[in-house]
């Protein structure tokens, strides 16, 4: 197998570099103007995460790709971090928000799109009882709070290098001695994580059972596959383990399908026939208008109404002004019955399996010690031979420099990929001849950087 020359990538990126921000001046200038009024010239903290020198800014979006303010298109494969997986302003989702947004935006008060809502996901997801979040994050933290509440436990279990948004409880990371600290990166944590989280990896069934065997956990929160440290598997039997264990410790199962929405029109957890207690699933639901769902089972359900106190729900820490607003719930509808349905599913996941063959073949050809994986529409490289079983070794094949060389070189040439790992996703509208084009893409990089 080769290895890469650090003095190729550094001597590479700073040609991609100068290319990048030679070819794009209305959006350096954009970013100069941003820095007077914007934290850092960007609208959200890690927009400065992009590899570029600034992000391209966007001057409108359409089904699978993007054209920048300097007139560039990019096929899109990171689709807002999954949030437009639908592909960009789905034409039914459009009309549903622009009907809607004539008749009311927000009223704390319920309509019929709740209704239909709530009965899609329960055909979909077969839980029986559904509330409404404007976010992931949110629909996470309200359902923890829940897990507390009615189990009486003060601990949540989480999976080493996970992420659920931003729950201060899961920014948790596992040290090589087998303690738990603040993750690296947790910006001002309130406490020490580890008063509020236990944590083990992901696949290790016995330090998941010693964990749940010390009484004080209420809820274990878990993708069912890790996504946001490169895709990681679970193993054989694992999800059967979990749900063994959680239900032999009266641990409630919280399953956040967020990302593995990705595997088919229930996720997950209806390709693989999971029974989560709860379940959360953001994003992607609404076609790119903030909004989230979470769903109990009938157990759940009845703890909570037998714990509820009508004077304080207002003022319990779960909901929002916001939340459930008639606006979002147009949105969720639209997407839900008109864009991310079975046949979509049917023709999304077929491009990811190119995708990855694509790649497969390229990182082959180049004798490069990395491998790729797909989970559903789903797939993405990482710099291994062998993928990973675990959130450390998934981490530990992370190279920063060599990502965003990776990245970058893609942007330049009309390819964005999720700023954060080497992830794809695919659209509705992606096309093969998207797919082909990232491949050559991703081939051309390769064959520089061993050359």
């Amino acid at each position: 197998m080769k290895t890469i020359d650090r003095v190729r990538l550094a001597s590479l990126m700073e040609r991609e570099q100068k290319k990048f921000v030679a070819e794009r001046p209305k959006s350096k200038a954009l970013f100069e103007r941003g820095r007077k009024s914007l934290l850092a010239g960007v609208p959200m903290n890690w927009m400065v995460k992009w590899a570029g020198a600034f992000p391209p800014f966007v001057r409108e979006a359409q089904g699978a790709s993007f054209f920048d303010v300097d007139g560039h298109r990019y096929t899109d494969f990171c689709l807002g971090d999954t949030g437009a997986m639908t592909g960009h302003s789905p034409s039914a989702t459009v009309k549903a928000v622009e009907e809607q947004a004539r008749r009311g935006i927000t009223l704390m008060l319920p309509g019929e799109d709740s209704i239909f809502v709530a009965e899609e996901l329960q055909k979909r997801f077969k839980l029986p009882y559904w509330q409404f979040a404007l976010t992931a994050t949110d629909a996470n933290r309200f359902s923890i709070r829940l897990a507390r509440q009615i189990t009486g436990r003060p601990k949540i279990l989480v999976f080493n290098w996970c992420y659920h948004g931003t729950v201060d409880e899961t920014f948790i990371t596992l040290e090589r001695d087998g303690r738990s600290g603040a993750r690296r990166g947790n910006v001002g944590p309130p406490v020490d994580p580890s008063v509020t989280t236990r944590v083990v990896e992901f696949n290790d069934v016995p330090a998941l059972e010693a964990a749940l065997a010390k009484g004080d956990v209420a809820c274990v929160l878990a993708e069912p596959a890790m996504t946001n440290v490169g895709i990681v598997h679970a193993q054989p039997g694992y999800h059967a383990a979990l749900r063994e264990l959680t239900r032999k410790h009266g641990v409630l199962l919280i399953i956040d399908e967020t990302h593995t929405i990705c595997a088919g029109p229930g996720g997950y957890t209806r390709a693989e026939n999971l029974d989560p207690d709860v379940l959360v699933f953001g994003k992607a639901i609404g076609g790119g208008i903030p909004g989230a769902a979470y769903g109990f089972s009938q157990d759940v359900a009845d703890r909570i109404v037998a714990g509820q106190n009508l004077e304080d729900c207002d003022v319990g820490g779960i909901g929002g002004t916001l939340a459930g607003n008639a606006l979002s719930l147009a949105a969720m509808r639209a997407t839900l019955s008109k864009v991310l349905t079975k046949e979509a599913f049917d023709r999304m996941i077929p491009m990811a399996e190119r995708w990855t063959l694509g790649v497969a073949k390229a990182i082959a050809e180049a004798e490069l010690p990395w491998h790729v994986t797909q989970l559903g529409c789903r797939a993405e490289y990482l710099f291994q031979a062998d993928a990973p079983k675990n959130g450390t070794e998934a981490h530990d094949a992370m190279d920063f420099e060599l990502e965003r060389f990776m990245h970058l070189y893609a942007m330049n040439r009309g390819i964005l990929l999720t700023p954060f790992h080497n992830m794809a996703l695919m659209s509705p509208q992606t096309e093969s001849d998207d797919v082909d084009r990232h491949t050559k893409v991703f081939r051309e990089a390769v064959r520089e950087l061993v050359a």
